[in-house]
C-alpha cells in the first residue's frame, strides 16, 4: 500500500506563487509514475502534470505550461509542483496521484494511489 500526502496549499493573489509537495509512504516501489489532478466545484478532476522515477520525464497539461513545474526528488519520495503565474481559474483541490505502471496516464483512471488534496485559491 502507498500513500500519499500533500502539503503547501493555501491562499494566493492572482500573479503570485505556491508550491505544493507530495510525500509518498509505504510500498513507494510502486510509485513509478506521481503526478498531480486537480478538482474545482462542481467540475470533473483533471490532469495537472506527471513524472517518471527514472529519468524525470515529464508531462504537463497544456493549460498550465509555461507556469508550473513539476520535479521529483526520489531520495525523498517526493513530488513537488511551482506554480507561478497562478490565476483565478487555477483554484482547486489538488490532489496527488501514484501508479506503478511504466506510461504516464492523463486520465484519473491511470493511477492506483491518491492523496486526499490541498486547497488552492488564487484570488482577483
Amino acid at each position: 500500500q502507498v500513500e500519499l500526502v500533500e502539503s503547501g496549499g493555501g491562499l494566493v493573489q492572482a500573479g503570485g506563487s505556491l508550491r505544493l509537495s507530495c510525500a509518498a509512504a509505504g510500498r513507494t516501489s510502486n510509485t513509478f509514475i506521481m503526478g498531480w489532478f486537480r478538482q474545482a466545484p462542481g467540475k470533473d478532476r483533471t490532469f495537472v502534470a506527471a513524472i517518471t522515477r527514472i529519468g524525470g520525464r515529464s508531462v504537463h497539461a497544456d493549460s498550465v505550461k509555461g507556469r508550473f513545474t513539476i520535479s521529483r526528488d526520489n531520495a525523498k519520495n517526493t513530488i513537488y509542483l511551482q506554480m507561478n503565474s497562478l490565476k483565478p481559474e487555477d483554484t482547486a483541490v489538488y490532489y496527488c496521484a501514484a501508479d506503478p505502471r511504466l506510461r504516464i496516464g492523463l486520465g484519473p483512471a491511470d493511477y492506483t494511489y491518491w492523496g486526499q488534496g490541498t486547497q488552492v485559491t488564487v484570488s482577483s
